[in-house]
């Protein structure tokens, strides 16, 4: 599996991310070609002083051709583009395939 992680520092209008990345973005979201799943929280907490980031959203894909396909589709061209309308404290976007944990 190969997952793409989006950090969000605080934006200058919480209200407006919050409403807008709910309402508008995670909708093209929906339609990601090849996503098994995807998830977000707006409750992002550090285990020790201040987070520098204020929301989380990843999205699993089968493996890392299958991300770069749905990125480069007209649908996830569409969700990159859209993200400069809520994201104005910036994003931070890495990826990485993930490894199972043996316990």
């Amino acid at each position: 599996m190969h997952r793409l992680l989006v950090l969000y520092p605080e934006p200058t209008d919480p209200d407006h991310f919050r409403d807008y990345y709910v309402t508008k973005h995670l909708p093209l979201v929906m339609d990601w070609p090849g996503v098994l799943a995807w998830r977000y929280s707006f409750d992002v907490a550090a285990t020790q002083g201040e987070s520098p980031y204020s929301a989380v959203f990843e999205a699993d894909f089968a493996d890392a051709d299958a991300m770069a396909v749905a990125r480069s589709s007209p649908q996830g061209q569409r969700v990159s583009a859209d993200v400069v309308n809520y994201a104005t404290g910036g994003v931070v976007v890495i990826d990485y395939p993930v490894q199972d944990g043996i316990g």
